[in-house]
């Protein structure tokens, strides 16, 4: 077993100790004979050294904890284990010469402790025989020569521990160089992997969130084109049957149909009506630009009536849109002032003209601030010869104050005098379905701030709810 270096030290002060009490017990003198005790220290440290190395073969060195060092140790003692093949003969070799040191040491002790009864019988005695003499310094010649022998034998063995340890460094440097570069090598191929797969799963991902929208978007597509269908044909089959009804009912009451004879509100002529609009209408340049909207509705049609053109600035938008449109009016001047424009105007009234066109024959028409001005009574009758006269598909567009707006009432509404009352939209919307009309679409224009900006001091509920546009817009298609 091998002794710690603090424990060889103690042991070797020990070992001085006692020969110097020996030497002191048995001074040599002048007619002694010259026999010295060999010192076995040196001899013992070299054996605990070489235990010490014999121990250490196949054993890893230790290391502080750590992911890095584990990763350490667990490589060297793999190739420990690797490495225990090549060391086991060897090891072998060095306990054996380790235990022939040990037996040399106890054979010099034993002499030592001979030598020493021989030296104290001699003194004792007096006397030494030649024989004796002779003997013991053969022995003692022979003990040098076995000192020499186990000296070389160790200078030897470390030579070759050198060159075996160096050895066995290499291959561990070379182990964990190639164990190194080919986690490198992994490392980079998985990186390598994990970035193309991570390409592979956006692109797929991208594909399907595609193919998800755009089949979303087909289905959305569809579903729209369906349900216009549906709400077209429930809304036919609703007039139609209401149609049915109302004829069945108007058989019984009579055979003949009912006269009514066209009931018009009495005109201020005094009153330059061109003024009066450019002052409470506005401007033709204002009037003009906000027929775009009513253009959009009817891109495309022919055969558009504006009933009530005034100025004729519906006329003059749908011309520049390329629209086919003519209008009438009941005020002379107007009629000439849109003819001097080169537009297409007659004096008429409605409820004259348009018994007299063709059913189905108008391809859209246009009213803006005349439903107002007609008897309350009359309006259905109305609604009902522009459902008779309209094609199918074609739009009819209203434009009438609107009385949600408290403000109409406080100047603009009573300024026309010739207003009877006004219009609500769901009246109006109801006129139009009950005609066979559909997809109402309703707009508010003008908003009522913008004339009395201290509207907006009131809470925005009740602003919207109560002072909302003075105007509003009702579309509705012939079904």
């Amino acid at each position: 077993m091998t002794a710690e270096p603090g424990k060889a030290d103690e042991i070797a002060a020990v070992i001085r100790e006692i020969q110097e009490r020996v030497r002191s017990r048995y001074p040599q003198g002048a007619d002694d004979p010259p026999i010295a005790f060999p010192n076995l220290v040196p001899l013992l440290q070299a054996r605990d050294a070489a235990e010490g190395k014999v121990a250490a073969i196949g054993r890893v060195n230790p290391r502080p904890g750590g992911l890095a060092n584990n990763a350490i140790q667990f490589v060297k003692r793999l190739i420990a284990r690797a490495l225990d093949w090549h060391v086991r003969d060897q090891i072998d070799f060095n306990r054996a010469v380790i235990q022939c040191v040990q037996a040399s040491l106890e054979a010099f002790n034993e002499n030592n402790r001979a030598l020493s009864s021989t030296l104290a019988w001699v003194k004792e005695q007096g006397q030494v025989s030649e024989t004796a003499r002779q003997m013991m310094e053969s022995r003692a010649g022979e003990l040098e020569a076995e000192t020499r022998e186990l000296r070389d034998i160790r200078k030897h063995w470390y030579t070759w521990r050198e060159a075996f340890e160096e050895r066995t460094n290499r291959s561990e440097i070379y182990m964990l160089r190639t164990i190194s570069e080919l986690q490198a090598s992994f490392q980079h191929r998985l990186t390598q992997n994990s970035g193309l797969m991570d390409d592979m799963v956006k692109k797929q991902h991208a594909d399907y969130l595609g193919a998800l929208d755009r089949a979303t978007l087909d289905i959305q597509h569809r579903l729209w084109k369906d349900l216009d269908y549906i709400r077209v044909e429930y809304e036919k089959l609703i007039y139609n049957e209401l149609k049915t009804v109302r004829q069945r009912l108007m058989a019984v009451a009579s055979s003949a149909p009912d006269q009514l004879a066209t009931r018009q509100s009495p005109l201020v002529t005094s009153i330059d009506w061109l003024r009066f609009a450019e002052r409470f209408r506005g401007g033709e340049e204002r009037v003009r630009a906000m027929q775009s909207m009513y253009v959009e509705k009817f891109a495309g049609a022919r055969n558009v009536l504006d009933i009530g053109c005034g100025r004729g600035e519906f006329l003059e938008a749908a011309r520049d849109a390329g629209i086919g449109a003519r209008g009438i009016d009941l005020n002379e001047e107007s009629i000439a002032l849109c003819r001097g424009k080169g537009l297409e105007a007659e004096m008429a009234d409605l409820f004259t003209f348009l018994p007299a066109i063709a059913d189905s024959s108008l391809g859209g028409v246009y009213s803006a601030q005349v439903i107002e001005h007609i008897a309350p009574e009359r309006l259905p009758d109305m609604i009902r010869l522009l459902a008779a006269k309209t094609a199918t598909g074609a739009v009819v567009a209203f434009e009438t104050p609107n009385p949600e707006c408290l403000a109409i009432f406080a100047s603009h509404f009573y300024i026309d005098p010739t207003h009877t009352r006004p219009v609500p939209s769901s009246l109006l919307a109801f006129y139009l379905e009950e005609a066979g009309f559909g997809h109402i679409e309703l707009r508010q224009l003008e908003p009522a701030i913008e004339s009395w900006p201290e509207l907006g001091e009131l809470p925005p509920a009740v602003r919207e709810r109560f002072f909302g546009g003075l105007d509003y817009a009702l579309f509705a298609r012939k079904l």
